[in-house]
């Protein structure tokens, strides 16, 4: 199989992840919940990964790096307990349904106002709207740093820039981006950061972080045990516990760890300029087929290594299935939980097919998927002008 779906998840594996879970499944206890070794071997280890975290995204306090499960449990811990009524929040049509579904039940229950920035029909945004939009009651900016349908990438040093000298808290979802394209919560002035670790971080399935800027107040989204103040009938105001309610998953955080030191060893500059060269050798290769159709702003270097597509009018899950089942490639078809992009995009019947790429895919393996692509167009596409 030739896998390219790796804005949904990466597949492919460093050795040295799989070797970390396997090794904290033999070897991990229940962290602050026990004095044995095997309870202590889980704390230390939690406490180096938070550490190796706040280094990698710069996030100024180690405890100030919570653990999710994933950037969708993250998005809806900072967007359930950021808010009080009456707050103004603004997003965009680039959103997956990780950010656009929480903030929707929080208008229909009155307790947010909620504006909505507009992509142009490229799929970028414009910061002159983003500003426009902003009110006196403007608590937010929530926004994706990488379009996951069409591998825009969202300016977020401007918008920082703007959200800080309102005084406006900055949300970024950087599911797409985190491991593929460097990130300083410092230097891109970003508050809140959701990340999840099963993409472009390489970790495990059901990882994830959320990353506070110091004086960030989020009311705990879930309460439960904590292994301190058990006595005490509320959760502990002091971060990481305040948002970390149960038992962590420690296997998956000691993947994630060794998934972040392959990046940090291989050089996230490497990756993203190798993740860069495929993406534009994909859509080079692709560009000129007869009745193709390509989403997203490829006038730039600087984005997500994603290509979105259609051919003719041919329904995106028949075009996916034919490359799974005729060529072994692996894409993704249909909405991407990404419902306003395609509105905007004029795909919601069709849908789109989705190549991203990945450190571990190869250029055979791209030229493969274009191979695959003309054919399709060829036969397919010809059949459907009959």
């Amino acid at each position: 199989m030739i896998y390219l779906d790796n804005a949904a998840t990466t597949m492919q594996k460093p050795r040295g992840v799989i070797e970390a879970v396997v090794q904290a499944m033999k070897t991990a206890g229940n962290a602050a919940r026990g004095m044995g070794e095997a309870a202590l071997w889980s704390s230390r280890l939690i406490f180096e990964v938070r550490v190796q975290v706040a280094t990698f995204f710069n996030v100024s306090r180690p405890d100030h790096v919570i653990f999710t499960s994933n950037a969708t449990e993250a998005l809806n811990i900072v967007l359930n307990g950021l808010f009080i009524r009456g707050d103004h929040v603004i997003t965009t049509d680039l959103e997956h349904n990780a950010v656009l579904r929480p903030l929707y039940r929080l208008q229909e229950r009155g307790d947010i106002m909620l504006s909505i920035v507009p992509a142009d029909s490229c799929g970028n945004i414009h910061l002159d709207v983003v500003e426009s939009l902003i009110r006196s009651s403007t608590r937010a900016i929530v926004i994706t740093h990488a379009s996951n349908l069409t591998g825009n990438v969202v300016d977020v040093r401007r918008i920082g820039q703007l959200a800080r000298a309102r005084d406006i808290l900055f949300v970024v979802d950087a599911a797409q981006t985190a491991g593929s394209m460097p990130i300083d919560m410092e230097n891109l002035h970003i508050d809140v950061l959701c990340v999840t670790g099963h993409k472009g971080l390489f970790g495990p399935q059901g990882t994830g972080c959320l990353c506070l800027r110091e004086g960030i107040d989020i009311r705990p989204f879930k309460v439960g045990g904590t292994g301190v103040q058990s006595f005490s009938k509320t959760q502990p105001q002091t971060y990481p516990e305040r948002l970390e309610a149960g038992t962590l998953n420690t296997h998956g955080i000691a993947g994630l760890a060794a998934g972040i030191s392959f990046v940090q060893s291989t050089g996230i500059e490497k990756i993203h300029r190798h993740e860069m060269s495929l993406t534009r050798r994909f859509y080079d290769g692709v560009v000129s087929l007869p009745d193709i159709q390509i989403y997203g702003d490829f006038s730039v270097d600087d984005r997500a290594p994603i290509v979105a597509l259609n051919l003719g009018k041919i329904d995106s899950a028949i075009v996916a299935d034919i490359l799974s089942t005729t060529y072994g490639i692996a894409t993704r078809a249909g909405a991407h939980c990404a419902p306003r992009m395609h509105e905007v995009l004029g795909t919601v019947s069709q849908g789109a097919v989705r190549f991203s790429f990945s450190w571990f895919n190869t250029e055979d393996e791209v030229d493969r998927a274009i191979e695959a692509l003309r054919d399709i167009s060829q036969h397919l596409v010809s059949n459907a002008h009959d």
